[in-house]
């Protein structure tokens, strides 16, 4: 690449908005059939575990005796395979994205 060549790249972007978005602050906006986070209400689950036997990944984990629904969020790969066969539709994928961490990464709901 010439000093030329550099300069314009240079000079074009002194005056342009950056193109990266300051995340934490602004938040982005997903479009619409965007795959997000399975999110469950707790007060409609029957805990029948069909969920847990249609998870391609075996993320999802149910024990209807102490009432427990748990899902790894590093396994899932939110393909939207246990909300379609949920008999109570309580479960939901949202678009709202935001990635786990190690301390994140399993969700345990009980009633």
């Amino acid at each position: 690449m010439s000093i030329l060549e550099m300069g314009k790249v240079v000079l074009k972007n002194l005056f342009n908005k950056p193109v990266t978005e300051r995340y934490p602050f602004v938040k982005k906006e997903y479009p619409s059939g965007a795959r997000g986070k399975v999110n469950i209400d707790p007060a409609k689950c029957i805990y029948c575990g069909i969920c847990q036997r249609k998870c391609p990944t075996a993320a999802i984990v149910t024990t209807k005796e102490p009432k427990v629904w748990t899902i790894d969020r590093m396994r899932c790969i939110s393909c939207n395979a246990c909300v379609e066969v949920c008999p109570k539709k309580c479960l939901v994928l949202d678009v709202m994205y935001s990635p786990c961490s190690a301390k994140q990464g399993t969700d345990s709901f009980r009633p």
